[in-house]
């Protein structure tokens, strides 16, 4: 297996030392799955042909329901473990996240611990309890990451979490639209909200209210705590993106903790950065965002790092613009999507290539020619494979495209819950990539 393995980790690792006329060739043929046991590969076209059936996916929540009233959970759980869980989740506890971990290393790919916990608007949580459980769960997944005990961490150890399983979606939402006003949006610099993080000040902004101030700066709190223990554990955070309207607020909180851990004074020995924020090419705005967000980067002398996906959302997200009467913020098809995300690959590229390790990228894509666009021009700019780009993908989504890039890609991968702070964790899914 391993010997396979390695057949197919030299046709990225030699186009990308040197290429010819036509710059690198990868290859995503069916020899990589000679690595997989004939269980896997039977489950994984069950599992497609399931993904690709309408009524499953348009009643999925509620056949899942039925399935627990009428099998019970445990069948219930049985069945879903042998398929979709199966298929896209790394374990239940943690020793079997870890073991998943280990076959994922032995295959020479790194492992992306993934905390799906988040709010959804409107919804009303349990006070400041609940996300202090979920900040505890996030403690132990910085933990997960660094591997078992008494072994080497990996380099990178990369961890991803949600902004609103720390914070109300709706304090985000208020906030976002305070970035809009020009008076509110001085209270609101990340360098104040930074200060306040690190030092415990008694902030307040003036148009939120007393229990929105001390939300914001409970909020605060969970935020510096997760990133001070990530950073002593040599874990570095990926923040995920979420709805459009929350996302202004969530790149004000990753602009704070930037302005904290990625500052020179915390670089480590390449100088890369400990906080990254995810960028959506579906949405029509994102080129412009990101190109503003490198270059104040690149001003302020702070390390940068962006996962770049595709975006997920898709259908809420247009639902939501025709409900409010607003203008629809997402690319009006795939073929615009990928040339967005094509735009937003090079880009970020071009800054990896003059700031070195201090811009880090990760191009989250289960797109083929998005990999190979990204190979070819890594190669075409000089970018030693291994530095300052990687590739993500989900656990068991797009295992062809995984197992050949290699060491170059970190897996996201998930567990169907495991014990945190006397509580578990649902799995869910990222933003598609």
């Amino acid at each position: 297996m391993l010997r396979t393995s390695r057949v197919l980790l030299s046709r990225v690792t030699s186009p990308l030392q040197g290429s010819g006329a036509q710059g690198p060739i990868l290859r995503f043929d069916g020899e990589a799955f000679r690595l997989k046991k004939t269980r896997e590969l039977v489950r994984a076209l069950l599992v497609l042909r399931l993904c690709a059936w309408p009524p499953l996916v348009t009643y999925g929540l509620t056949l899942l329901s039925w399935s627990q009233r009428l099998l019970g959970s445990r069948l219930s759980g049985a069945l879903l473990r042998a398929s979709v869980y199966g298929q896209f989740v790394a374990g239940e506890t943690a020793a079997e996240v870890q073991g998943s971990v280990q076959r994922l290393q032995g295959l020479r790919l790194r492992p992306l611990l993934a905390v799906p916990t988040e709010e959804e608007p409107g919804t009303r949580r349990g006070g400041e309890a609940w996300y202090e459980e979920n900040l505890d769960a996030m403690l132990h997944c910085v933990d997960l990451s660094c591997g078992p005990p008494g072994s080497p961490p990996p380099r990178p150890a990369l961890m991803q979490l949600k902004v609103t399983a720390l914070t109300s979606a709706r304090l985000c939402r208020e906030l976002s639209l305070r970035l809009q006003e020009p008076g509110t949006a001085g209270e609101l610099r990340p360098e104040r909200l930074a200060t306040a993080m690190e030092r415990g000040q008694d902030l307040s902004i003036s148009s939120l209210s007393p229990e929105q101030n001390q939300h914001l700066r409970a909020s605060l709190n969970r935020f510096h705590r997760i990133a001070q223990y990530a950073r002593a554990q040599g874990v570095r955070l990926l923040v995920d993106a979420e709805y459009t309207f929350l996302n202004p607020a969530l790149s004000l909180f990753v602009a704070a903790l930037a302005v904290r851990w990625n500052c020179p004074e915390e670089a480590d020995g390449d100088g890369a950065p400990w906080v990254w924020n995810t960028y959506q090419a579906y949405l029509q705005d994102t080129y412009e965002r990101l190109h503003g967000a490198a270059e104040a980067a690149e001003r302020a002398g702070l390390a940068f790092g962006v996962k770049l996906v595709r975006g997920a959302y898709l259908e809420t997200e247009r639902a939501l613009a025709q409900q409010s009467g607003a203008a629809d913020p997402t690319q009006p098809n795939y073929e615009a999507t990928s040339r967005s995300y094509s735009r937003c690959l090079e880009l970020m590229l071009g800054h990896v290539c003059r700031r070195g390790s201090r811009c880090q990228l990760m191009v989250a894509s289960h797109n083929e020619e998005s990999v190979r666009q990204a190979v070819k021009r890594m190669s075409d700019l000089g970018i030693p494979p291994d530095g300052a780009v990687c590739f993500g993908q989900l656990l068991g989504m797009c295992d062809h495209v995984s197992l050949a890039l290699g060491w170059l890609l970190h897996l996201q991968v998930y567990s169907l819950w495991f014990s945190g702070g006397g509580h578990s964790l649902p799995a869910s899914s990222g933003p598609g990539e």
